[in-house]
């Protein structure tokens, strides 16, 4: 798989996990397996990854009441991928990327 990385899930509860244990949460694409986001994640960020853990996540169902009667619909569903960084490792988000830091640098 190309990249499988979609973007970092920066919650509450993830920016706890990243402050306590080293871990970081990424939203990854559905088909995606731990090899791959593994591989992803150490050459995107220069980082050793020790562990990676995935959940399949359901999207939400949603409703909505019109004049002409109930609309029902669903968000799609995605994957989460927590990775546990070996110690001493962080990743900085803001300058992980360096394909993009370098293009708007050079603007």
């Amino acid at each position: 798989m190309r990249n499988p990385l979609l973007q970092p899930w920066l919650t509450e509860k993830s920016t706890r996990l990243t402050e306590q244990a080293g871990q970081y949460a990424f939203k990854v694409k559905a088909a995606a397996n731990k090899t791959d986001i593994k591989r992803a994640v150490e050459e995107k960020f220069g980082v050793e990854v020790q562990s990676v853990r995935t959940a399949n996540c359901l999207g939400k169902s949603k409703r909505q009441y019109t004049r002409k009667g109930l609309i029902a619909g669903k968000k799609n569903d995605w994957k989460k991928a927590v990775i546990t960084l070996k110690e001493g490792q962080v990743i900085d988000y803001y300058s992980g990327s360096t394909d993009q830091g370098e293009e708007k640098q050079s603007k």
